[in-house]
C-alpha cells in the first residue's frame, strides 16, 4: 500500500476507554483497529486486560488481538514487524490501541534489530541469578515467583 492515511494513536491506562473510542471511530470512518498492548496480544487473557469483547472485535475490523499463545514470548521488535505487515495489507484509516508505551515509541521511531537470545544463554542467566540471589540472602525463587525474604538489615523490605 502507497499514499498517506490517517492514523489515530490513543493510548492510556486499562479500562481507560481507549477501546470504545477506537470503536466508535472505527465504526463511523472505517479501517482498522491495531492493538498496541503488550497482554492482549495473548490468546488467553481476555478478561484481565479489558481486551474487546467478541461482539466489539465483530463490530470492526481489530488486528493483534489474541494472536499469540499465551506460552509464547512475544517482544517489542515482533509486535512492530506484525504491526508493519498489517499497516501494508490494510487500507484505510487504522487506530492504534493500547497502554504498551514502548510499542507506541517503537512505531513511531523505529526499534533496534535485536537478535534473538538463544535458549541457552537464557538459561545460563537464570543460573547465575538463582545463584546471586542464593548467597545475598536477599531473594528467595519458588518457580517463576520471586519474593523478598525478612531480613532486618533491609527493614523497608521487610515489612
Amino acid at each position: 500500500m502507497t499514499g498517506r492515511r490517517r492514523a489515530v494513536l490513543i493510548a492510556g491506562p486499562t479500562a481507560s476507554g481507549k477501546s470504545a473510542l477506537a470503536l466508535a471511530m472505527a465504526e463511523q470512518e472505517g479501517g482498522a483497529i491495531v492493538n498496541t498492548d503488550a497482554m492482549q496480544v495473548y490468546d488467553t487473557v481476555r478478561v484481565v486486560t479489558a481486551r474487546p469483547s467478541m461482539e466489539e472485535e465483530a463490530r470492526a475490523d481489530h488486528r493483534l488481538y489474541g494472536s499469540v499463545p499465551a506460552s509464547s514470548r512475544f517482544s517489542t521488535g515482533q509486535w512492530l514487524g506484525a504491526a508493519k505487515a498489517v499497516i501494508e495489507a490494510t487500507e484505510g484509516a487504522l487506530f492504534f490501541v493500547g497502554g504498551t508505551g514502548l510499542y507506541f515509541d517503537a512505531l513511531q521511531n523505529g526499534f533496534a534489530d535485536v537478535p534473538e537470545v538463544s535458549a541457552a544463554v537464557t538459561l545460563e542467566v537464570q543460573q547465575e541469578i538463582q545463584e546471586l540471589d542464593e548467597r545475598s540472602g536477599l531473594l528467595c525463587c519458588s518457580g517463576r515467583t520471586r519474593s523478598l525474604r525478612r531480613d532486618s538489615r533491609w527493614p523497608i523490605r521487610s515489612a
